[in-house]
């Protein structure tokens, strides 16, 4: 049990970071006399521009000068909202379509090394100045700058080297806590947690999940969510044959792999012909959102539809389309396979329409999303601008990987 003299003085403490926020107050006036500065100066260079005074010269350095305020004041930005959000409180933007993908997973680190090179970055226009008028420049003061810039970029160099095993032992700290009940969770999703812990695993899980003999909560939060989210079978990202497509990006799939598209509550469309591998890619970007203590739930596109429509016909449809709110993830396996009629494709348009910029989607298709009308009818253009709007689009192109065996295993 902890001493509650200490926890109070522990929250006492914590409660000084608002003595932090006049301080970014004081920047967003700050942001205020640069946005002064860039139209005076603006102004002056259209004046002498005007009035034919104005050589290439000048014009060079004057653009260059509204570059370096913009620059300055974007690194204002970063250090008004990152710093606050990571040093004061957090800032309520999740589903904002114009939230920074880097707010949703910022940390010292991160703001660090963006800082860093947002510094090199003016440090460059600086010296560019000093090049362009290098004539009144003094040999010692390009030398110094020139100095000076490449130390700002050892510096930032370093920060970023440094970043990635802090960045790594962060992770790691996490993950030996439960991700499903973090520090600042509240009571009610405790209890939520453990009624989840309380859920039975679907039998097709069962043969397919081996025991560990020893789980750390984390670990047994983590399997409580991947058997509760019905996947067919068990795959992960590093099972996944690279070689057998003849084409997909690479990057983009490792950088599903963080999870954090479900945190910013983005889609993930696949599409591709039979067997290049998309349920695979979809389990397994699931299996890693289950892990990061995302609740998910799978299913084809057939199960979807009779769920769908089983509670429309119950007159229970917007209580259905609220209940999967409870999941940050849902999967929609094989879209595309089988044509559906209208009243069908509608419940699905009103899925995509429900969780627009509210949860996410991973969607898996065999055919581009232009072509998605031959299944879908006239819901089909207003559901993908819903689900491309904030997705990451992965084609994979190929043969059949089942075909490829079956034909090995007959020539064998």
């Amino acid at each position: 049990m902890q001493n509650p003299t200490t926890t109070t003085l522990g929250y006492a403490l914590f409660a000084t970071r608002w003595l932090q926020a006049p301080l970014y107050f004081g920047l967003v006036a700050a942001q205020g006399v640069y946005v002064y500065k860039f139209f005076k100066e603006l102004w002056t260079l259209i004046l002498m521009c005007v009035s034919g005074h104005a050589t290439e010269t000048y014009v060079m350095l004057a653009v260059l000068k509204l570059v370096d305020v913009v620059m300055i004041a974007n690194l204002l930005i970063m250090v008004i909202v990152g710093g606050y959000e990571t040093f004061v409180s957090r800032i309520g933007l999740q589903g904002h379509r114009d939230q920074p993908e880097w707010l949703s997973h910022v940390n010292s680190n991160v703001l660090k090394v963006k800082l860093a090179t947002a510094i090199v970055g003016i440090s460059s226009v600086h010296l560019l100045q000093m090049f362009v008028d290098v004539h009144h420049t003094s040999h010692h003061a390009l030398l110094w700058g020139t100095v000076i810039h490449m130390a700002f970029i050892a510096s930032a160099a370093i920060l970023a080297y440094m970043s990635g095993p802090m960045v790594a032992h962060t992770d790691r700290a996490h993950a030996d806590r439960s991700p499903a009940a973090p520090a600042h969770v509240s009571r009610p999703q405790e209890h939520e947690r453990e009624d989840r812990q309380q859920e039975k695993p679907g039998p097709e899980f069962s043969a397919a999940t081996p025991a560990l003999p020893r789980q750390t909560d984390a670990d047994a939060d983590a399997e409580v969510r991947i058997r509760a989210a019905g996947f067919p079978a068990r795959k992960l990202l590093e099972d996944f044959d690279e070689q057998h497509p003849r084409g997909f990006d690479r990057e983009a799939v490792a950088r599903l792999g963080k999870a954090d598209f479900v945190t910013a509550r983005r889609n993930v469309v696949l599409v591709g012909p039979p067997g290049t591998g998309k349920t695979h890619l979809a389990v397994a970007l699931g299996v890693r959102a289950c892990q990061a203590g995302h609740r998910v739930l799978f299913a084809t596109a057939a199960e979807w539809a009779a769920r769908l429509a089983d509670a429309r016909a119950a007159g229970r449809l917007d209580a259905e389309l609220t209940a999967l709110d409870d999941h940050a993830l849902l999967i929609v396996d094989e879209v595309g396979y089988t044509p559906l009629d209208t009243a069908t494709a509608g419940l699905f348009f009103q899925l995509v329409a429900h969780r627009y910029e509210r949860a996410s989607l991973i969607v898996t298709g065999d055919r581009p999303l232009g072509r998605w009308d031959e299944v879908l009818g006239p819901s089909a253009p207003a559901l993908t601008d819903r689900l491309a709007h904030h997705a990451d689009v992965v084609r994979l192109d190929g043969d059949s990987y089942r075909t490829r065996r079956a034909t090995s295993a007959w020539a064998g």
